[in-house]
């Protein structure tokens, strides 16, 4: 009993001091809920702020933060809003190439292949994920520490990949001609 007791403090004790540790995690947003201040329009997109979301009309362009960051943890709300939808998110990315940088790395929204890291058009980590009604809002937890990337998609990890090259660059929304919203843009730097 006494074995057990101990053991029972330990756990809780471990518990507390990981949930005080993320209690102390600073998040910013990346979107004021009201213009595209903090954001560069790269290329042709065609990006509004509207109702509290970044909606996507179309084009071919991207959305990229002011800011470039190196490790970090973003958090993002997104939804396709017509079938076949297909968008990115552009992870570290330089700031070249029309419309996208060539060989961006990449988390796809594409509705047939939502969450599959991308280097430019090459397929790095496939992922056998459901497909995703227009419409349904998904949540993204984007994880880069040195060379490793994370995703979480509604909580659960997806995949968590290990080479990845990039070692600082820009977050950006990709246009690809279909409409989308963004909300909820959060980012925390990491060590």
């Amino acid at each position: 009993m006494k074995k057990f007791f101990v053991a029972l403090c330990g756990f809780v004790l471990f518990v507390t001091s990981v949930i005080a540790e993320e209690q102390k995690v600073k998040w910013t947003s990346l979107f004021n809920n009201t213009n595209l201040n903090g954001w560069v329009k790269m290329n042709d997109g065609a990006f509004t702020a509207t109702n509290r979301v970044i909606h996507i009309e179309g084009g071919k362009g991207w959305l990229r933060t002011e800011r470039a960051f190196t490790n970090f943890i973003f958090e993002v709300e997104w939804r396709g809003l017509e079938t076949n939808y297909n968008s990115g998110i552009f992870v570290r990315a330089p700031i070249d190439g029309k419309p996208w940088v060539t060989n961006v790395w990449q988390v796809n929204l594409k509705q047939s292949a939502i969450g599959e890291l991308l280097e430019g058009s090459n397929k790095i980590v496939s992922v056998n994920a459901p497909k995703l009604p227009a419409g349904e809002w998904v949540k993204f937890r984007i994880e880069a520490r040195g060379r490793e990337l994370m995703l979480d998609v509604n909580g659960q990890r997806t995949w968590k990949f290990s080479e990845f090259m990039p070692t600082n660059g820009h977050l950006g929304l990709q246009a690809e001609g279909k409409t989308f919203e963004f909300r909820n843009l959060n980012v925390t730097d990491l060590p």
